[in-house]
């Protein structure tokens, strides 16, 4: 690789290399140590060819999970079954990995600038700006630039656009997914939201186990599966759908809103 190459978006694929490593080491006791993180489903990212590969998730943090899915995913890729020991995985990590996120979100500080470097597609959201909510068009040189992504090759992204659970899922990534035509990959992940803060850069409670599972590649008719089909499809996979709640403890829902109570109290104060 020479020195200054670039990826798609004029990233600089040593200095992301580089980047990659650092945060690894930084951020790897987090799910091994001070957490422990249970992984299923290494095998299927050994299968996925090296391009146009979507993987879609529930989101729990803006930025835990997906640190976490770029250890699981190295780690699969090196040989690891569901697993993240040995940090050698990271010394030539997947450089073609991106993850969609906010633009505003990832403007914000030094830190969320050099985690944008590491791999982010920045989107202009279409719902909510700065706390607020909006309603405008969707920009389509962002899909465009989640296309050349995907042309390169793989990226993940959050459908629901929100750390809430049980959130509808945006069309946006119906239409992705219906004119890029990738292989869909869900991912469903839990225990994050117990041991992060909501931005996913303080671990808020040690000893929590967190889960990801990687399942099998979704079957879809990208030329007559309607876009609604589509995004019902997409909230089984990624057990989001409205009847999941009827399984879901009622404890967990009570946890989720004191914390969110507390959350509104401490900006109060």
């Amino acid at each position: 690789m020479g020195i200054f190459k670039e990826n798609p978006f004029g990233h600089i694929l040593f200095l992301k290399k580089w980047l990659i490593r650092i945060l690894g080491v930084v951020t790897h006791a987090r799910y091994k140590q001070f957490n422990r993180l249970e992984i299923e489903g290494s095998q299927v990212i050994r299968e996925l060819p090296g391009t146009n590969v979507l993987f879609v998730s529930n989101h729990q943090t803006y930025f835990a999970d997906v640190v976490a899915m770029f250890h699981v995913f190295n780690a699969s890729l090196k040989g690891r079954d569901d697993s993240i020991r040995n940090l050698g995985y990271l010394w030539n990590p997947k450089l073609n990995l991106y993850y969609v996120a906010a633009a505003e979100t990832m403007k914000k500080s030094l830190l969320t600038k050099i985690l944008a470097y590491a791999g982010s597609i920045s989107v202009e959201r279409t719902w909510r700006s700065e706390g607020k909510d909006i309603n405008r068009q969707v920009k389509m040189s962002d899909i465009s630039n989640i296309g050349t992504a995907l042309h390169d090759g793989w990226v993940i992204t959050f459908p629901q656009g929100t750390t809430t659970p049980w959130k509808p899922l945006r069309k946006g990534t119906a239409h992705i997914i219906k004119k890029y035509k990738p292989i869909v990959v869900p991912v469903v992940i839990d225990g994050f939201r117990r041991s992060f803060d909501k931005k996913g850069l303080r671990i808020k409670k040690k000893g929590i186990l967190q889960s990801m599972v990687i399942k099998e590649p979704l079957e879809i008719d990208y030329e007559n599966e309607s876009f609604d089909a589509i995004i019902e499809k997409l909230e089984y996979a990624i057990e989001q759908h409205p009847s999941f709640l009827k399984v879901i403890s009622q404890k967990e829902l009570l946890a989720f809103e004191e914390e969110n109570k507390m959350r509104k109290w401490r900006k109060q104060t």
